[in-house]
């Protein structure tokens, strides 16, 4: 897994073999002491595509982004020949973060609350900010980030997504490998 060494900044844009675009829209949010959701969108304003629940908390996750270069590995386990599960349509993931095992995601479908989401960031194609709350939770604000990743399928069973920064920013870096092992 290419988890070793830096990717520029200014990768190419990659395309598929068919010569479309491969850009998507992903959304990492979550309460500042809940966990971290990821959410996989055509673009800002289509529903999402994928929503992972991930085990890391969203202040952990913000510290490691200050830090700049963040790697995340999501596996799942190989399943029976006969079973056609799409990679991104697996159910449950082990997951890391630079390295380090972070515990587990699981694959849900989008709740009222991420729908809620999605709706105020339907107008902000890339961004950090925080959202106002619930008043029932302490801390009820949830903080998100979008941004545009490059999405390149390896294989049935690799796929990465690379998050893509605007021209000259130098802001921290984010991928996603999703593997089964």
């Amino acid at each position: 897994m290419p988890m070793g060494g830096p990717v520029s900044h200014h990768h190419q844009h990659f395309k598929n073999i068919n010569g479309t675009d491969n850009r998507i829209s992903g959304t990492l949010f979550g309460y500042r002491k809940g966990r971290v959701s990821f959410s996989l969108q055509e673009n800002p304003m289509c529903l999402p595509s994928l929503v992972l629940e991930l085990s890391i908390q969203t202040n952990v996750l913000q510290k490691e982004m200050a830090e700049g270069m963040v790697r995340m590995a999501v596996e799942c386990e190989e399943r029976q020949e006969k079973d056609k599960t799409r990679l991104m349509e697996e159910p449950i993931w082990t997951m890391y973060c630079n390295g380090k095992k972070s515990g587990y995601g699981v694959r849900r479908e989008a709740t009222e609350e991420d729908l809620n989401v999605m709706e105020m960031l339907k107008a902000v194609s890339m961004g950090v900010g925080v959202l106002p709350g619930k008043s029932e939770y302490v801390d009820g604000e949830s903080a998100y980030m979008r941004a545009h990743f490059d999405h390149v399928v390896g294989s049935k069973d690799s796929e990465t997504l690379y998050m893509l920064s605007p021209e000259g920013n130098c802001g921290p870096e984010l991928t996603m490998f999703f593997v089964r092992i």
